[in-house]
């Protein structure tokens, strides 16, 4: 490669990166609005392998002198429809939700953190605490319990909601 060539490739390929990018992002917003709020939910393990797919696959349209605009639509287009897909059957089908799915785990019930869970989920007890102070409480005294929900957030339940502590069994699905 020469030293002009380092510096400027001449007016086409930024043309392209112009054109392709505006075109390609337009697109995107596009199918991510006609498929619904879902993709755009917080994010389980399915919606990270689409944004960071979906990322890979635009860096790749802009980058590339080889991919037609109309391979990478249909690239975005099939993610974003194998997404859709994916919920779906979620959806309608008990054995793929309990194949792709992910049940909250209780991590801190009634003063006493659930270690096993913790080392299963490869948490530690200050994540807990932080859990508790991010949620505005001063202390784990005031924690009924801690539980880790399938999209990597915290649910904090508070004594003061419930009345007492006890009642959170019914809520927690598996520890």
């Amino acid at each position: 490669m020469d030293g002009v060539t380092l510096w400027w490739g001449g007016w086409e390929p930024l043309v392209r990166i112009v054109v392709v990018g505006t075109l390609g992002y337009v697109w995107l917003v596009g199918i991510l609005r006609v498929s619904g709020p879902r993709n755009m939910a917080k994010m389980t393990p399915f919606d990270f392998v689409l944004t960071v797919t979906l990322g890979s696959a635009f860096g790749r349209v802009l980058t590339s002198k080889d991919t037609a605009l109309t391979s990478a639509l249909l690239v975005f287009t099939l993610l974003v429809g194998l997404q859709w897909l994916m919920a779906w059957l979620r959806q309608r089908s008990t054995t793929v939700k309990r194949a792709l799915s992910t049940d909250p785990v209780l991590l801190f019930h009634d003063g006493t953190f659930v270690q096993d869970a913790m080392r299963r989920q490869r948490f530690v007890e200050s994540d807990i605490h932080s859990a508790a102070r991010e949620n505005g409480l001063g202390s784990l005294e005031e924690v009924a319990a801690v539980v880790l929900q399938a999209d990597g957030s915290f649910s904090v339940i508070r004594k003061s909601a419930l009345g007492d502590a006890s009642s959170v069994e019914p809520y927690v699905i598996r520890h």
